[in-house]
C-alpha cells in the first residue's frame, strides 16, 4: 500500500505514515516490520513480532495502563507528586493522564476521587477488575488471547505462560471428559479472568462475596463442580488459593461458555436442552421468525434455534457479570459476511428489546457465526454452476473423467452431461461450463480445456473459471440493481470530517426526503441502527440504513469523503445511506453484498473517489470497476 493509501485510512499525512513505519521498526530492530519499495509498504517479516512488542515503555498508553494499576494496587491511594516521580513525568503530565483515567471509568461503577496531592479509585473489586479486563482487551490484538499483553496489563510479576498453558490445557480437557463441548473463543476469555483473578487474590484483593451485581449470585446445578475443578487447578497450577466469591464468579463465566450435551446431571443439550428457560426459548423462536420474514433466510430450523436460545441464555448469564466474550473474528465477518452480519444485527436489536440486554459488536459477531453456520447448512443446490464434458469415447475413459470432476469439483459445480463425440453440437451446450478435452472451434470464458485424467493444474482452472462466472453474474446483477436505484441528484461530495455518522447520515438523508423516498423517521432509525452497531462493512465504505424496509421507494443516497473521515471505530471514503422499500426485499441481499465487494478493493475505492467528481462521473467509474 502507499503511503498516501495508508494515509487515507488513519486520518493523517504520508508524512506522518513514515514516522509511524520508522517507530514500528524500531520496535524490532535490527529486523523489519514494515519494508518500502516502489510499490509502497508492506508488512516485513518481523511485523508480528512487532505487534507482539506491544506498546513502548514510556508511550502514553503504556503509561496510562501502569497509573491504572498503581491506582488499582493502593487501596489508601497513590501521590500525585510522588507517582509523577516514578513515571518520569511532571505533574501536569500526570493530571493529563489522571483525566484519561476518568475517561475509562465509563461503565465501570468506579469514580477517581483529588483530595490535594491524592488520588484514589473507589469502588467494589468486581468493579476494579472489570477495569483490568478493559485495559487487557485494549492491549490485545482484535480481541485474540495473548498472554503477553496480558502481563503488560497486569504487570511483571503476574502468572507467567509456563504456568497458564497447562492451565488452560487441562480445564479445556478436564470439561472434555464431562461431556462439555468448550467454545475455544470464550474459555480463551475465561482464562484472562483467571488470571486476572489469581494475580488480585496474591495481592490479597479478593472478590467480594456477592455478584458483581451487587446481589447475591444463586448457585447454577453444575457450579459447584466447575469450581471444584478450578480450585484444583488454580492451587497446582498457579500456586493461588482462589476463595469461595472468586471461584462462584468463575464456574459461571466457565458455564456461560460451554455448550453441554444432556447429562443426567443437568447440563444444557444444544439439541434438547432440559435446562434451557423455555421463555428464553420462545423468544428466540419469535427473533428468529421476524429475522427470516424480513431479510428471505432460511433459518427458522429446530436446531438451529435451540442452539441459538442456549448462547442467549449463556448471553444473560455474561450480561449480569458484564463478562462480555471478545470475538477475534468480528472486523472480518463483519467486511467478509455483510448480509449475514445484517441479519445477526437485526436479531440483536430485537433481543435487545425483548430481553433488556446491551450486546456489543462481538457478542452480535457470535450471533452472525449461529446465523452463518445455518445458511451454510441449508445453502441450496442451486448456487452449483452446471457443466458439460466433452470427451470422445474412449472405452470408459469419459466415464473416470466424470467421476474426477465429481470427486475433486463437486462441491463448485455439477456435471448434467457428457458429450463423447468427437464433433458434439457446440453451439446445443448451454451449460455455465464446458470442461473439453479436444479444441473446440472457439474459445470462452465458460469453455476450459482440461487432460483426459484431470491433473491439480486442471482443477484450479476449472475452479478459476467458475469462480469469474460467479463474480460476472453477481457484478452483472448489482450493475442492474445499482443504475435502477441511484438517486442523482442524491450525491455529496466533500463530507465533513467533524460532523460525525450522525451528522453525515442526516446530511444525506435529507437528500432523499426531499425527494419524498423517506420520512424524518426513518433517518431517526438509521441512526439508532447506526448506534447498534457501525455500518462500516469495509475500510473504505459505510452503508447507514434503517433495520426495517419502510421506504417509499429504494434509493441510495452517495456521500464522497476526500479525505477519509472517522467512522466507527476506523475511516471510511464514501457513504452509502441505503433506503429499502418492502417490495425490492428480495433485493436486498444482492445491493447489500454485492456493493460491499465492489469497495473491499482498495485500489477500486481510490478510482472511484479521486475521479467521481460528480453524480455522472461516480456511476461511470463504478461501472467501469465492476465491468473489470
Amino acid at each position: 500500500m502507499t503511503a498516501a493509501a495508508l494515509a487515507d485510512a488513519l486520518g493523517v499525512t504520508p508524512r506522518s505514515i513514515r514516522s509511524y513505519v520508522t517507530a514500528a521498526n524500531a520496535r524490532v530492530a535490527p529486523g523489519v516490520a514494515v519494508e518500502s519499495g516502489p510499490q509502497g509498504y508492506r508488512a516485513g517479516s518481523d511485523a508480528a513480532a512487532a505487534l507482539r512488542a506491544g506498546s513502548e515503555v514510556g508511550t502514553p498508553r503504556d503509561r496510562l495502563h501502569t497509573l491504572v494499576r498503581t491506582l488499582l494496587d493502593a487501596s489508601d491511594g497513590i501521590d500525585v507528586f510522588e507517582t509523577a516521580d516514578a513515571l518520569h513525568v511532571s505533574p501536569a503530565t500526570l493530571d493529563a493522564d489522571l483525566a484519561r483515567v476518568r475517561g475509562l471509568l465509563g461503565g465501570t461503577e468506579l469514580t477517581l476521587e483529588r483530595s490535594a496531592s491524592r488520588a484514589r479509585l473507589r469502588g467494589t473489586e468486581g468493579a476494579q477488575r472489570r477495569l483490568l479486563s478493559k485495559l487487557a482487551h485494549d492491549e490485545m490484538d482484535a480481541g485474540s488471547f495473548d498472554l503477553a499483553a496480558l502481563r503488560r496489563t497486569l504487570g511483571e510479576g503476574s502468572v507467567g505462560a509456563r504456568a497458564f498453558g497447562p492451565f488452560k490445557t487441562e480445564l479445556v480437557a478436564r470439561l472434555g471428559e464431562l461431556g462439555w463441548f468448550v467454545n475455544e473463543f470464550g474459555i480463551a476469555d475465561v482464562v484472562m479472568h483467571i488470571a486476572i483473578a489469581a494475580d488480585r487474590t496474591a495481592r490479597d484483593r479478593p472478590l467480594d462475596a456477592v455478584g458483581a451485581d451487587g446481589a447475591a449470585v444463586a448457585e447454577r446445578p453444575t457450579q459447584t463442580q466447575v469450581a471444584q475443578i478450578l480450585a484444583e487447578l488454580t492451587e497446582r497450577h498457579l500456586e493461588v488459593r482462589l476463595g469461595s466469591a472468586d471461584l462462584q464468579h468463575l464456574a459461571t463465566l466457565v458455564l456461560t461458555r460451554v455448550v453441554a450435551p444432556d447429562e443426567p446431571a443437568g447440563a444444557a443439550s444444544a439439541t434438547a436442552p432440559s435446562s434451557l428457560d423455555p421463555a428464553v426459548h420462545e423468544v428466540v423462536r419469535e427473533v428468529v421468525t421476524a429475522a427470516a420474514d424480513e431479510f428471505l433466510v432460511d433459518i427458522v430450523h429446530e436446531d438451529f434455534i435451540a442452539r441459538l436460545a442456549l448462547h442467549v441464555q449463556n448471553l444473560l448469564h455474561r450480561a449480569r457479570e458484564q463478562a462480555w466474550s471478545r470475538n477475534p473474528l468480528t472486523r472480518s465477518l463483519k467486511s467478509t459476511y455483510p448480509m449475514i452480519f445484517e441479519v445477526a444485527v437485526f436479531i440483536a436489536s430485537r433481543l435487545q428489546q425483548r430481553l433488556g440486554i446491551p450486546l456489543p459488536d462481538d457478542e452480535i459477531a457470535y450471533i452472525a457465526m449461529h446465523v452463518g453456520g445455518r445458511l451454510e447448512r441449508s445453502r441450496r443446490a442451486d448456487q452449483l454452476l452446471t457443466a458439460t464434458i466433452v470427451c470422445p469415447g474412449y472405452y470408459d475413459l469419459h466415464e473416470l473423467l466424470r467421476s474426477s470432476v465429481d470427486r475433486s469439483l463437486g462441491q463448485a459445480i455439477e456435471v448434467v452431461g457428457v458429450e463423447t463425440r468427437v464433433d458434439p453440437d457446440w453451439g446445443a451446450i448451454d451449460t455455465d461450463l464446458v470442461l473439453t478435452t479436444i479444441d473446440p472451434p472457439a474459445t470462452g470464458d465458460r469453455i476450459v480445456r482440461i487432460q483426459p485424467f484431470l491433473t491439480d493444474t486442471d482443477v484450479e482452472r476449472v475452479q478459476g473459471a467458475a469462480g469469474r462466472i460467479r463474480r460476472t453474474r453477481r457484478l452483472a446483477r448489482l450493475r442492474a440493481e445499482l443504475e435502477r436505484y441511484f438517486e442523482p441528484s442524491a450525491f455529496a461530495r466533500g463530507l465533513d470530517d467533524t460532523a460525525g455518522e450522525e451528522g453525515v447520515i442526516r446530511t444525506l438523508g435529507a437528500l432523499l426526503r426531499d425527494r419524498g423516498v423517506i420520512d424524518a423517521d426513518y433517518i431517526e432509525r438509521t441512526i439508532e441502527r447506526e448506534r447498534l452497531s457501525s455500518t462500516a462493512f469495509t475500510d473504505a465504505l459505510a452503508v447507514p440504513h434503517a433495520l426495517e424496509m419502510t421506504a417509499s421507494r429504494t434509493a441510495i443516497a452517495i456521500g464522497i469523503a476526500d479525505p477519509s473521515i472517522p467512522w466507527g471505530d476506523g475511516r471510511v471514503q464514501v457513504v452509502a445511506l441505503v433506503a429499502f422499500s418492502e417490495t425490492d426485499r428480495e433485493a436486498f441481499q444482492t445491493v447489500f453484498e454485492q456493493f460491499v465487494e465492489v469497495f473491499s478493493e482498495r485500489d477500486s475505492v481510490q478510482r472511484i473517489v479521486r475521479r467521481g467528481t460528480d453524480f455522472n462521473a461516480f456511476l461511470d467509474e463504478l461501472v467501469a470497476v465492476i465491468d473489470g
